[in-house]
Parts: C-alpha cells; sequence; structure tokens
C-alpha cells in the first residue's frame, strides 16, 4: 500500500502539470488577444490561405476554416469550432467549443454580427428532406444579436427557391432544431428541445416552452405562447396561448403581453374580442366566420389595431395552403 501511495503522488503531479499546461495552452490564444487587442491564430488551427480574416480575429486551438469562408472583425473561434463551405460571419460573432458552421454543399450559410454559437451547435448544413437533390443550392440566413446554445441544430433550405431564415435578437436555447425552409422572425424565445419542422413560419415576440414540437407548414403568429411538452399541428394566431399533447388553444398569452408593454385597454379590447370569437354566448347562433365579421365591424374593437390584426391572423390561416387553427378549448379564462 505505501508503495502504491508513493507512485500516486508523482503520477497525479505530472497530470496535473500536463493538464495545466495544456490549458494554459488552449487559453493562450485569448490571453493574448485580450493583451494586446489584435487577432490571433493559434498553431494547431488549419486555416486555409483563400479564407478571409477580418482585423481582430481569435481563432483557437484544432479549429478548421474552409477556402470560402469570410470572417468578419472581431470574430472568436473557440477550440474545436469548424467553419466550412460558403459560410460568412459578420463582426464580433462567437463559436463556442465544438460548434460548426457550414458545409460544403452549393450555396451559403451567411451569419449576421454579434452571434454566438454555442458548444457543439450545428448551424447551417444540408437538411433531412428526402426531397432534397444532390447538388441543388441551399441556403440560410441569421440576422444579428441571436444566441444558439449548445447541441442546437439549424439546416438550410431544402431547394434553391427557398431559403431558411433566422432574424435578429432571438435566443434559440440548447437542443433546439430548427428544420429546412423555416422563417423564424425578431425577438423569439424557444426554449430547450423546442422542435421546428420544415417550413414552419414564427412571426416575432413568440414563445415556445421546453420540448415543444411544432408540425410542418404550421405558422406560429407574433407574440403567440406554446406550452411545455405541446404538439402543435396548426397554426396558433397572434396573442394566443396553445398547450396539450395536441395543442389546443387555451386563451389570451396575458402575462406575455403584459410584459411586452400592451397597454390594459388594448388587453381589455382583445379579451373581449376573444371571447366573442371563441366564446359566444348559449343565445349566440352565429357561425365563426360571422362573429369574426361581428367584432370586426364593432365599433369599440374594430378600430383597436391589435384586435385587427388578431382577426387578419386567424383568417389568413384559412386560407389555401394553410392548416388551420388549434382547436379551441371550452374552459378557457381569457
Amino acid at each position: 500500500m505505501n508503495s502504491l501511495l508513493k507512485l500516486r503522488k508523482p503520477l497525479s503531479s505530472s497530470l496535473t502539470t500536463l493538464s495545466l499546461h495544456r490549458f494554459s495552452s488552449t487559453l493562450n490564444y485569448a490571453f493574448q488577444n485580450k493583451k494586446e487587442g489584435t487577432g490571433f491564430i493559434h498553431p494547431t488551427a488549419i486555416v486555409h490561405p483563400n479564407a478571409v480574416i477580418g482585423q481582430g480575429v481569435s481563432i483557437g486551438p484544432f479549429c478548421t476554416i474552409g477556402s470560402s469562408a469570410k470572417l468578419g472583425n472581431g470574430c472568436q473561434l473557440h477550440p474545436s469550432s469548424h467553419i466550412f463551405g460558403n459560410t460568412e460571419l459578420g463582426n464580433h460573432c462567437i463559436l463556442m467549443t465544438g460548434a460548426v458552421v457550414g458545409d460544403d454543399l452549393p450555396g451559403h450559410t451567411v451569419i449576421g454580427c454579434n452571434n454566438i454559437i454555442g458548444h457543439h451547435a450545428v448551424v447551417g448544413i444540408k437538411c433531412q428532406d428526402m426531397k432534397y437533390k444532390s447538388g441543388d443550392e441551399c441556403f440560410l440566413d441569421v440576422g444579428n444579436n441571436n444566441e444558439i446554445r449548445e447541441f442546437t441544430s439549424i439546416h438550410r433550405s431544402s431547394k434553391s427557391s427557398d431559403i431558411t431564415v433566422i432574424g435578429d435578437n432571438n435566443l434559440i436555447m440548447g437542443s433546439c432544431h430548427i428544420a429546412h425552409d423555416c422563417k423564424i422572425g425578431n425577438n423569439n424565445i424557444f426554449a430547450n428541445n423546442t422542435l421546428l419542422a420544415g417550413h414552419v413560419i414564427v412571426e416575432d415576440h413568440a414563445h415556445t416552452a421546453g420540448a415543444s414540437v411544432v408540425h410542418q407548414f404550421c405558422h406560429i403568429g407574433s407574440f403567440a405562447f406554446i406550452g411545455g411538452g405541446s404538439v402543435v399541428s396548426q397554426d396558433v394566431p397572434k396573442y394566443m396561448m396553445v398547450s396539450g399533447e395536441r395543442a389546443e388553444l387555451r386563451g389570451l398569452n396575458l402575462e406575455g403581453l403584459r410584459r411586452r408593454g400592451f397597454l390594459v385597454t388594448e388587453i381589455k379590447c382583445l379579451r373581449t374580442a376573444y371571447r366573442k370569437i371563441f366564446m359566444p354566448s348559449d343565445t349566440n347562433s352565429m357561425g365563426f366566420d360571422e362573429r369574426l365579421a361581428e367584432v370586426e365591424h364593432d365599433e369599440d374593437l374594430g378600430c383597436v389595431p391589435a384586435v385587427s390584426s388578431m382577426l387578419q391572423s386567424i383568417r389568413d390561416s384559412f386560407t389555401e395552403n394553410r392548416r388551420g387553427i388549434c382547436k379551441f378549448r371550452q374552459w378557457s379564462s381569457s
């Protein structure tokens, strides 16, 4: 036993010294960049000579930069992050360890400025659509100020005539999936494990709770909320809240509207309109379209922009090639 203890001390000491040396070597590029205010490329990184590298770019150990890549000023690539194919990063983007952006398919991946791409996230790769034809161009455009967290996957479009789009100021939490040809607006929050199938459209200021699933071609309106674990197979109109294994309308997203600065009078009008449309009295025998028209022509409601926007969102869901709206849950309290 004593002999084993004697062996352990120098072995542990050696491993600690080696680990500290590797850690110091890994972080040296960031330290030097911070100290000198200039860019740095770690000697273990592989950067193609044709790649365009902006000023003040830090490229960490074991990174790979392809021949058609363009990196804006001030970008940071943490260890073992990779950029492939015709990919462009705007200024001051950060790729965390293990992140992969782009691939060698025809087409492009364009990432705007001030985006953070998390650990082992995969952004701008080939879609999982069986209809995709090898050799077709496919595209992904990402705006500015987005945070894409760890293990998230975002795919390029399925054909050259379409494009996957992510807007600005979105928070996409860990292990989310955004499939081919999706259109994401601005200021949305997607909680962990949210899955969006192909061609889904999400407007602005929407919020999905954890493990939400959205069927292909569905449309999620602005300020909508999707409850955790919900399976959404039809459209969610503006301002509304859905939840359930087969998601149903549960009322207005009142808390979300308050947080986004909607006036008390606006929320009151939205609630009145919602009740007239989805919770008619027993004596009201009008059909759904008639109730929509009644709200539209109401002198107190029809002139409110938020109400008009909600009505238009509902009507749009019943146009050609749309899926209609989620079913109404009768006991909603909105």
